[in-house]
C-alpha cells in the first residue's frame, strides 16, 4: 500500500493506548514524518529558537504551551522537506480547538482532510500499562514491566540506557491524566466523527495484532477514497 503525497494521519487516545508505538512505527513503514509535539518542544528549548525560548519558562513551571506557540511550531516543521510524503500526529492536537486550526494550517499547505484514527482501550487495561510502563532514559524506547519487559531488568535491549518510571505513570498520576483526557480531549472523537474522519482500532490486543487492525482499517479507508 503506497502511500500519497501530502497526506496527514492523526492518532487519537487515551495515555497508554499505545498510539505513541503505533505512530512511530507506522510513519517508520511507510516513510512519513512523525510529529510529536512533547518532542518538538523540547528539541526547540534544547535549540534555543526562537519559540523554544517561549516554551521554556512556561515548561519549567509545568503549565501547558498555549496553543498560538504550538500551532507556529507545528507550521514551521511541516514546510520540512521531509513532511512532503506525509506526516502522522503523535499527541497533538488534544482539544477541539486545537483541532479547528490544525484543519486549517492541512489545508493551507495541501494536505486536505487528515485521516483520524482513535486506539481504544478498557481503562483497567490502560492503568496496568501505564503504572507498568518504564521508558528508556537514553532513546526513549518503551517497555511494560507486566507485558513487554525487557531481556535484562530495568536496562534498555537497545543502547543498555537505565529503564525509568516517569512520575506521570504513578497510579495517582495515572488516574488524573485518564480523567483529565476525559475532560479535554475524548470530544475530538465526537468532532472528527461528525466530519466523517474518525476510524476506530481496538488497542486493547498486542502491539502487533493492533497493527495488522491498523492496516486493515486503512485500507478500507483506500477503498473508499482512493488516496492511500
Amino acid at each position: 500500500m503506497e502511500m500519497a503525497l501530502h497526506r496527514a494521519f492523526i492518532f487519537l487516545g487515551p495515555p497508554g493506548a499505545g498510539k505513541g508505538t503505533q505512530s512511530k512505527r507506522f510513519a517508520e513503514r511507510r516513510t512519513l514524518a512523525h510529529l510529536s509535539t512533547g518532542d518538538m518542544l523540547r528539541d526547540a528549548v534544547s535549540r534555543g529558537t526562537e519559540l523554544g525560548r517561549l516554551a521554556k519558562p512556561i515548561m519549567d513551571r509545568g503549565e501547558l504551551v498555549p496553543d498560538d506557540i504550538v500551532v507556529r511550531m507545528i507550521e514551521e516543521r511541516l514546510d520540512g522537506s521531509d513532511c512532503d510524503g506525509g506526516v502522522v500526529f503523535d499527541g497533538f492536537p488534544r482539544t477541539v480547538a486545537q483541532a479547528e486550526r490544525l484543519d486549517r494550517v492541512l489545508e493551507s499547505r495541501s494536505f486536505g482532510k487528515p485521516v483520524v484514527v482513535d486506539f481504544e482501550v478498557r481503562p483497567e487495561v490502560l492503568m496496568r500499562r501505564l503504572t507498568g510502563r518504564r521508558t528508556c532514559s537514553v532513546c526513549g524506547e518503551i517497555y511494560n514491566v507486566y507485558d513487554a519487559p525487557p531481556r535484562v531488568p530495568d536496562t534498555c535491549d537497545r543502547d543498555g540506557g537505565r529503564l525509568v518510571l516517569r512520575a506521570d505513570d504513578r497510579p495517582e498520576v495515572v488516574q488524573e491524566r485518564m480523567a483529565a483526557y476525559e475532560r479535554q480531549t475524548r470530544p475530538l472523537t465526537d468532532y472528527y466523527r461528525r466530519l466523517g474522519l474518525l476510524q476506530e482500532v481496538d488497542a486493547t490486543a498486542g502491539v502487533e495484532e493492533v497493527r495488522r487492525t491498523l492496516e486493515d482499517v486503512l485500507k478500507r479507508v483506500e477503498g473508499r477514497d482512493g488516496r492511500l
